[in-house]
Formats: C-alpha cells, sequence, structure tokens
C-alpha cells in the first residue's frame, strides 16, 4: 500500500494532535512539584498517572492502527477488546465488543482487526458530543459497527474519503482517519458499507 507524503503529513500530525494533550498534562505536573513542591505532590502525581496512562493507551491503538502490527497476522480478538476499551477510558464514549461480534471467517482474513481498530478511531470522530459504539454478528462474515450518539453522522467528505474519491490534495485533518480506514479495508480485500439514520452510524465491515 503505497502513501502520498501528504497523507504521512496529516496522518502525522493527527498522532500528534491526539497525544499532545496528555503529555503536556505530564509536564504540567512536574512543573507543579518542581515550583510548588510538598503540598501538591498528591494532586501532582495523580495527573502525570492518569496522564501517563492516557498517552500509554493511546500509543497503543495507534501503533496497531498505522504500525505494522496486525498487517501480517491478526492480534487476538480479546487483546483488540482491550486496546479499544483502554482507548475510551475516561472518555465521552463507551465501547462493547463481544466475543460473537466478529464471525470466524471475518477473524481469519488478514487484516481484519487492524480495520475493526481504524474504524473505531472514524467512530470516535462521527461521535462529537460522545455515545455508544457497538458492534454485533451481522452474518454473512459481517461485523457491525454501531455508532451512536448526539450529531452522529458521516459527512460528504469523510465518505468521500473512506471510498477513496477524495483526491489526496483534498485531505484534511478531518478526512485524513476516514480515508486511512478506507485504504486499510481495500489493501486487505475486505469490504465497507454504512447505513444512516437519525444520529446513528452502522458501519459493516465484510469478507
Amino acid at each position: 500500500m503505497e502513501i502520498d507524503l501528504r497523507v504521512l503529513e496529516l496522518l502525522s500530525s493527527k498522532i500528534c494532535h491526539d497525544l499532545i494533550s496528555p503529555v503536556s498534562a505530564i509536564n504540567n505536573g512536574v512543573e507543579l512539584i518542581e515550583d510548588i513542591g510538598g503540598s501538591v505532590v498528591a494532586e501532582a502525581m495523580q495527573l502525570i498517572g492518569n496522564s501517563s496512562g492516557l498517552a500509554a493507551r493511546r500509543l497503543k491503538m495507534f501503533r496497531i492502527a498505522y504500525g505494522r502490527a496486525g498487517s501480517e497476522d491478526n492480534i487476538p480478538l480479546k487483546d483488540v477488546r482491550q486496546i479499544i476499551e483502554g482507548y475510551f477510558q475516561d472518555s465521552k464514549i463507551s465501547f462493547h465488543l463481544p466475543e460473537q461480534a466478529v464471525s470466524e471467517l471475518l477473524l481469519a482474513r488478514q487484516g481484519s482487526l487492524k480495520c475493526l481498530i481504524n474504524l473505531a478511531i472514524l467512530a470516535e470522530e462521527v461521535l462529537p458530543y460522545g455515545g455508544a459504539i457497538s458492534c454485533s454478528n451481522g452474518g454473512d462474515a459481517r461485523c457491525v459497527m454501531r455508532v451512536a450518539g448526539r450529531g452522529a453522522q458521516l459527512s460528504a467528505g469523510q465518505t468521500a474519503a473512506l471510498t477513496g474519491e477524495l483526491p489526496i490534495v483534498d485531505l484534511t485533518p478531518r478526512t485524513i482517519q476516514p480515508y486511512m480506514a478506507g485504504r486499510y479495508i481495500a489493501h486487505f480485500a475486505l469490504s465497507l458499507s454504512w447505513q444512516e439514520k437519525p444520529e446513528e452510524v452502522d458501519l459493516h465491515l465484510a469478507v
């Protein structure tokens, strides 16, 4: 799968944007200890602990989503569940992935769970006010990711990026994730379709 330089730049910007907040909070906690000392150590250590945990969970998710991990051998479903649940921990989004939600045929397809992780990151962008992401077995080697919450919808730019119809020069920080999800799905010879209802988007990943 060839990636354009602009795509790499936008993807790097997205990763840095998502990590800058927890990393900055860690730095703020260290500065609190240095500047004020003993009276705020407990508060600062809690801030450092929470922020470092968030950064680590996001890095673990990005490693699978964009790195080599998951591209050659599928990661166990239970590990994928833990990684995605950790990513959404302490957020306004709940995530549910039952054991039976991904069929054996889909599980056996190379890169399928990597694509599922990319769709979960896309789902986060579809939920500007938080909500719920739940996966179910749609039959016919299909996993359905239901994304529900206030304002949940795919924009015209996001759908064009998913299908690869949006020119690379027109990609933005808002469309880079659907573009990457769509390219991974195509690369692993999977298919994606979706249905939109009021404040709900159902993403169908299939063999």
